[in-house]
Order: C-alpha cells, then sequence, then structure tokens
C-alpha cells in the first residue's frame, strides 16, 4: 500500500494500538500528524520516525483545539486524506459511573471523534478521503461490571454508517474495525506486561490462539484507507482473531462440553 504524498490525522497516536497505526502510515510514506496528550510518548514518537511524522499536542475533547490542529495540519501540509479517530479512555465504574464520568468517556470515546470528522470533512471530501473509526468487540456484546467503554463503541459503529451515508456523496469513505484483545497499554496493565501469559488467557476466545498485535490492527486500518478498498463504505471489520464469530460455548459442541 502506497501512501506516497498523503496526509493523515491519528488520534491516540502515542498509545501502543495509535503508535503502531502511525508507523504504518509512516511505513507507507504518508506524512502523519499523530494527535495525543501524552507529550512524552508523542515525541518520542516522533523521535523514532523522522520527519514524516509530526507529533500534535492536542485535548480532542476542546473545539478550540481540534480547530487549531486541524489548521495547523492544513496550513502546513495543504490537504487530509485520511482520519483515524483512535483516541480512548478505558475508565468503567460501569453501574457505579457517574454522570461527568458518563459524560468524559462519551466525550472522549465518541463525540470527539464526530467533531473532528465534522471540522475535517470538506478538506477530506477534497482529496476523495478515507476515515476509520475505532470500534471494538466490547461494543457487540455484554460485560458485567462495565458500561461506559462498551456503549461509546457501540454507538460508534452506529455512527460510523451514518458518517458514511452522509459523506459518500462527497466522495469520503467512513468505516470502522472492531479488534478482539490486542497487545496494547490495557491488556499489558492487565497481563502485567507478561505477553505470554496475555496470550494464554485469550486463546480460548480467540480461535487463532492469541491475543491480536497492534499491527494486526494497523494493517486493517491501512487496507480501508487504501485504493484497495475504495467500494468499501459504511463496513465493521472485524479484526479479533475469530472472537466474534463464537458464541458463549466457545465455539465448541454440547458434546464437547459433556465430554462425550
Amino acid at each position: 500500500m502506497n501512501f506516497e504524498g498523503k496526509v493523515a490525522i491519528v488520534t491516540g497516536a502515542a498509545a501502543m494500538l495509535g503508535s503502531a497505526i502511525v508507523r504504518a502510515f509512516v511505513q507507507g510514506g504518508a506524512q502523519v500528524f499523530a494527535v495525543d496528550i501524552d507529550t512524552a510518548r508523542g515525541e518520542a514518537l516522533q523521535a523514532e520516525l523522522g520527519p514524516r511524522c509530526r507529533f500534535v499536542a492536542c485535548d480532542i475533547a476542546s473545539d478550540t483545539a481540534l480547530d487549531a490542529l486541524v489548521a495547523d495540519v492544513l496550513a502546513s501540509a495543504g490537504r487530509i486524506d485520511f482520519l483515524v479517530n483512535n483516541a480512548v479512555v478505558y475508565g468503567d465504574k460501569g453501574l457505579e459511573a457517574s454522570r461527568g464520568e458518563w459524560l468524559h468517556a462519551l466525550d472522549v470515546n465518541l463525540v470527539s471523534g464526530a467533531m473532528l470528522l465534522q471540522k475535517t470533512a470538506n478538506a477530506l471530501a477534497a482529496q476523495g478521503g478515507a476515515v476509520v473509526n475505532m470500534g471494538s468487540v466490547g461494543g457487540k456484546f455484554g460485560a458485567a461490571g462495565r458500561a461506559l467503554y462498551p456503549a461509546a463503541k457501540a454507538a460508534i459503529l452506529q455512527l460510523t454508517r451514518n458518517q458514511a451515508a452522509s459523506l459518500a456523496l462527497r466522495r469520503v469513505r467512513v468505516n470502522s474495525v472492531s479488534p478482539g484483545w490486542t497487545w496494547s497499554d490495557a491488556l499489558s496493565r492487565m497481563a502485567g506486561g507478561d505477553r505470554a501469559h496475555a496470550d494464554r488467557v485469550a486463546a480460548p476466545m480467540h480461535p487463532l490462539g492469541r491475543a491480536g498485535d497492534a499491527d494486526d490492527v494497523a494493517q486493517v486500518v491501512l487496507f480501508l484507507c487504501s485504493d484497495a478498498a475504495r467500494f468499501v463504505t459504511g463496513a465493521d471489520i472485524p479484526v479479533d482473531g475469530g472472537f466474534s464469530m463464537l458464541g458463549p460455548d466457545q465455539g465448541r459442541s454440547a458434546r464437547d462440553w459433556f465430554g462425550g
């Protein structure tokens, strides 16, 4: 996939998944604006990847900051071809979450990406661009003890369809990807930094036998932005090692469970 001359904005770019998406775009030849509030990791990513990666410290929950970001990108690069809405907060007290916690989670995980697309839509339309929203298997299934994150991810899947329908005649494609358990900041914390442990725990829920790599997701994001996906819009692509094709029986028959 050749992205020479193309310009991408990636939010949540300093975290493990976001940085994998940035790396993949840079390797494909794109100029990437890596957006995050984590200055230390963002600047380290820029130093690692060189001039094709520019870190921009930006609080995406601020419309003023988003306006400044878009103006900066257009002034520096003159165009926007791709937008990847990857920024996320994971904090989730489920039924015990306060109104403020609900509003913060939805603002970052859902509304801010919608506002950034609103502010970049004209520039994307000028290039016949593409948008990828970050969904999750967490937005497709019930999970005890959680509410904020899965509600936002479920809403992203519907929002993607509406955005795709609204922008189709302007030649902007909008799709989403829904990762399964992926080696990311969140999974690393839960596994104590032990990838082998994460893979062992993930294996029963993922028929391919492991947790995903961040680059597994990044490559599908790039596919959706590429000309190879030029007739794909309004779709959600599961990047989950088969997680979402299983039911509660983990893909095994009753005979297996009863040992018959």
